[in-house]
């Protein structure tokens, strides 16, 4: 009997931590003020990472919207990724692969919070099913990184207040 009763506490335990909603650190409205110089291969030409500058990305914990893109009632992933597992993660192994590091992307720490939001599959672009903004580095409080089809770009912290739905 104790050990369904752990069981049971482990499934809960589990099924709680995957309903997480988005990091409260996150929440408020961000503008994507640059496109960041990398050495990755990208599935976007450069007319397509222009249209984002300048776009709004929010986090609240009722929604994950960017433009007229919404998400409601988001759920996320946070987890702290260390300069070398992120690189791993995102570079390709041949020499002629992506290759992209904290340093490229201004990032001074030895590790930092990765945020991944989970969403319907969302038709942005022919080249890609993600939403710019779904994954994102916490640089600082105040700035944020993210990649879409392989491009970086930060954002910068416009307001802490989410909109009124």
């Amino acid at each position: 009997m104790k050990l369904l009763l752990l069981i049971a506490a482990s499934f809960t335990w589990l099924a709680t931590a995957q309903a997480q909603t988005i990091p409260e650190q996150i929440w408020g409205k961000w503008v994507v003020s640059r496109e960041i110089p990398t050495t990755t291969i990208s599935c976007w030409g450069g007319a397509e990472a222009k249209a984002l500058l300048g776009t709004q990305i929010e986090y609240s914990s009722e929604v994950f919207r960017w433009k007229d893109v919404v998400t409601a009632h988001p759920t996320a992933e946070a987890k702290m990724v260390s300069a070398e597992q992120f690189h791993d993660d995102n570079s390709g192994k041949g020499s002629n692969s992506s290759q992209i590091t904290f340093r490229q992307l201004g990032i001074k720490a030895n590790q930092v919070m990765l945020i991944s939001i989970h969403h319907p599959p969302a038709k942005i672009t022919d080249g890609t099913i993600e939403i710019p903004g779904d994954e994102v580095i916490v640089k600082n409080k105040d700035t944020i990184i993210f990649a879409a089809c392989n491009v970086y770009f930060e954002a910068k912290r416009v307001s802490t207040e989410p909109s009124a739905r």
